[in-house]
C-alpha cells in the first residue's frame, strides 16, 4: 500500500477502543502512512514524538444556551478542517456514536462546500468514512431506543465498516437489521513490545511480588461490566491457598467498590492498586496470571496483551472471547459470576508448573500465530485501499 493520509477519531481515555485506535495510527505511521488523530485530548498512548502523527485538537465551547457542549459538532466541524487542509483520503472513526455520525456530517459538508467551487478553483475531494466497531457502541449505547436509530444510520451511510469479533458483526446485524457488508478485523499486539523479557522481569517483579510468590493481574477501565469485584474475590481464594499478590492497572467507578471489599476480605495489603498506566507493557511480563471475569467483552484485547506477555489468561465464555482464548489450552474460560470454579482453577493451574508453562507457551503462540501487528495491520491496509477504490468509483 502507498503511503496514505488518515485521520482517526476515537475516545482518547483509557479503554479498549482508544488503545486499538492508537497503536494501529502508531503502526501506520511506522509504515510510513501520515496519520492525523482529531479527538478532544491527545491519546494517552501517544508521547508526541512519534514520526508522521499530528494531534488535532476539538476544542469545544460552553454557551450558556447549551446545557451540554455539543461534541459532536464541533467533532464534525474539525474533521472536516483537518480533511480539507490535509487532503485527507480516509477518515478511520472507533465507536459508532457519536463519532460516525459526525464524519458523515463533516463529508457533507466538504461535498457541500465542492458544490460551491468556482472554476478554476481547486478540486475538492471526497472523504471515504471507515467505521469500526467495538462493542458498547453497538451492544450498550446502540441498542437505547434513543440511540438506536442514529447508531444504524452511521452504520449504514459509512463507506466500511470492521468489527472486532464475529460475535460482534452477528450481533450487529441481528440488532440493527444490517445487510451491508462489516469486515471482521480483529484487535491486534505488537508482539516484539509486549514480550517477556527475563533481564526486565528479575529488575521489576521484586517490587511486586517475592520469588515464593504467585503474582495475578488485572487490567481494566473498571466498570461495573468488568467485574472488578470479581477479580478480588477470586484473588481472596488464590491467597488463601497460597502466597499470592494482585496487579490491578487501571481506575474507574469501581475502584471505590474494589478497594472497600479488599479490606472486608482482609487482602488489601497483598494487592497493588496502580490506577492507570502507560507502560503496561513491562507490567504484563510480572504476571503469572491474569484475570478477566468480565460481563461481556467483545474481544478481550486485555487478555491479548498479557498472553502476547506468556500471561495466560482466565476469562469469561462470552462475546467474543471463545475467539481469543481456547479453553484449557492456551487459558480457561467459565461462565460469568462463577468465582469459585475461577478461583479453584486458578490455584490448580499455578500448583502445577509443567501444565502452566505449556499453557504460557501455547498463550504466546496464539499471539504470534494470529494476533501481531505483523498479521493485522496489512489486513487494514488492504481494507483501507478497497474503499478508497469503492468511494472513487461510486463519485465519478
Amino acid at each position: 500500500m502507498s503511503p496514505r493520509k488518515i485521520g482517526i477519531t476515537c475516545y482518547p481515555t483509557y479503554g479498549g477502543s482508544g488503545v486499538v485506535a492508537t497503536e494501529l495510527g502508531i503502526e501506520l505511521a511506522a509504515r510510513g502512512h501520515e496519520i492525523h488523530f482529531i479527538t478532544y485530548s491527545q491519546p494517552f498512548r501517544l508521547t508526541g514524538r512519534e514520526a508522521n502523527i499530528y494531534f488535532h485538537e476539538v476544542a469545544v465551547s460552553n454557551y450558556p444556551l447549551f446545557e451540554h457542549p455539543p461534541y459532536d459538532l464541533a467533532l464534525a466541524t474539525r474533521m472536516a478542517e483537518v480533511a480539507e487542509f490535509y487532503s485527507l483520503d480516509l477518515l478511520h472513526v472507533h465507536y459508532a456514536i457519536p463519532h460516525s455520525v459526525s464524519a458523515i456530517l463533516a463529508r457533507q459538508m466538504i461535498q457541500t462546500q465542492m458544490l460551491q467551487r468556482q472554476p478554476g478553483d481547486t478540486p475538492g475531494r471526497t472523504l471515504p468514512i471507515l467505521t469500526t466497531l467495538h462493542g458498547t457502541d453497538i451492544t450498550l449505547v446502540g441498542l437505547d431506543p434513543s440511540y438506536l436509530p442514529v447508531t444504524r444510520f452511521g452504520i449504514t451511510q459509512s463507506d466500511g465498516v470492521t468489527s472486532i469479533s464475529s460475535h460482534l458483526r452477528d450481533r450487529t446485524r441481528e440488532a440493527f437489521g444490517i445487510t451491508s457488508e462489516i469486515e471482521v478485523i480483529r484487535n491486534f499486539v505488537n508482539c516484539d513490545v509486549y514480550v517477556r523479557k527475563p533481564e526486565l522481569v528479575a529488575a521489576m517483579r521484586p517490587r511486586f511480588a517475592a520469588p515464593e510468590e504467585k503474582l495475578l493481574v488485572h487490567l481494566s477501565n473498571f466498570r461495573p461490566v468488568k467485574r472488578v469485584l470479581d477479580v478480588i474475590e477470586v484473588f481472596a481464594r488464590v491467597a488463601a491457598a497460597l502466597p499470592a499478590r494482585l496487579m490491578l492497572i487501571g481506575d474507574g467507578p469501581d475502584r471505590s467498590a474494589a478497594e472497600f471489599l479488599a479490606r472486608r476480605l482482609k487482602v488489601q495489603d497483598r494487592i497493588h492498586f496502580l490506577g492507570k498506566q502507560d507502560n503496561v507493557n513491562e507490567l504484563l511480563p510480572l504476571a503469572d496470571l491474569m484475570l478477566m471475569p468480565s460481563e461481556m467483552e467483545s474481544f478481550g484485547l486485555a487478555a491479548l496483551e498479557a498472553m502476547a506477555c506468556s500471561v495466560p489468561a482466565i476469562g469469561t465464555r462470552v462475546g467474543g472471547v471463545p475467539e481469543l482464548i481456547e479453553d484449557n489450552s492456551n487459558g480457561l474460560l467459565f461462565e460469568v459470576g462463577d468465582i469459585e470454579s475461577m478461583a479453584t482453577a486458578a490455584i490448580a493451574l499455578l500448583s502445577d508448573l509443567p501444565r502452566y508453562e505449556a499453557m504460557s507457551r501455547a498463550a504466546r503462540k496464539t499471539a504470534q500465530d494470529h494476533f501481531c501487528t505483523s498479521r493485522i495491520i496489512p489486513i487494514y491496509e488492504d481494507y483501507y485501499e478497497r474503499v478508497i477504490a469503492r468511494t472513487a468509483s461510486s463519485t465519478r
